[in-house]
């Protein structure tokens, strides 16, 4: 069964789990407005691992919550990856139960490239209709499992997604055990509010004595601090072969 699990997962996209917290592991206030958990050279950081994506994957509810753009900023990297043969930013998906999803949001309307919506079978027509030749929507059985979607990706040649959250989206990944990377980046403060989002919900997470994350990197980047952790064994243990695998994952011009 282990080697039948390890086959599979090879033949999925690599998965780095993305997010920022604070210090009692909130990603946000509850009030409207978006809490800053970083800083400017983190978000270089995390523009160079959008950059190094093939797809990035956010929930619907912080495509509603946070409007996000998804797109890489620095025209240098953007540059670089239109050299290689790509995009000039990673294809974005998102997925939904419901197909509440503002249509004008930037997940739709910024940058020329495919966005893909998952979503339970029976709902992709209406989704469709609703969005128009916004983005691709991909109806996937009674309820989207990421198996399926991961499996959806790999066949339109998604080798590396980066997942950006929100929290129960990390936690499908985690307790599905279908995350090979967590890079977690923790803000010098407390929340303190009970209603506050926060990186994970509760779940059955598998890690006990036999899977334990394996802590490869602890780095200050200005007042925050990345730690970045290896779920799975197709997880570079070092610098040198992280970038011998983006550089064999990207297509020859």
């Amino acid at each position: 069964m282990t080697g039948s699990r390890e086959t599979d997962r090879r033949s999925r996209p690599y998965v780095t789990l993305s997010c920022a917290m604070s210090l009692d592991g909130c990603v946000d206030t509850a009030a409207p407005h978006r809490l800053a958990l970083s800083n400017e050279a983190d978000f270089d950081r995390v523009d160079q691992l959008r950059a190094d994506s093939d797809a990035i994957m956010v929930g619907a509810s912080t495509v509603r919550r946070d409007n996000p753009r998804l797109l890489v900023r620095s025209e240098e990297r953007r540059r670089a990856r239109v050299e290689r043969g790509l995009t000039e930013s990673p294809a974005k998906v998102t997925v939904t139960a419901t197909g509440d999803l503002p249509a004008d949001s930037s997940f739709f309307t910024a940058g020329d490239i495919e966005k893909l919506v998952y979503c339970p079978a029976g709902e992709a027509d209406r989704i469709s209709r609703a969005l128009g030749d916004r983005a691709t929507v991909v109806g996937l059985g009674a309820e989207v499992s990421m198996t399926l979607v991961l499996e959806d990706l790999a066949q339109r040649g998604i080798g590396r997604l980066m997942v950006e959250g929100g929290g129960r989206l990390h936690t499908q990944f985690l307790v599905e055990r279908l995350a090979d990377e967590l890079q977690l980046v923790v803000a010098p403060f407390f929340v303190g509010e009970a209603g506050a989002p926060r990186f994970v919900r509760p779940g059955r997470f598998p890690w006990d004595e036999g899977h334990r994350a394996r802590l490869l990197d602890t780095r200050p980047i200005g007042d925050v601090v990345l730690l970045r952790y290896a779920l799975s064994a197709r997880c570079p243990a070092s610098v040198a072969d992280e970038v011998a695998r983006v550089q064999a994952s990207s297509p020859v011009p």
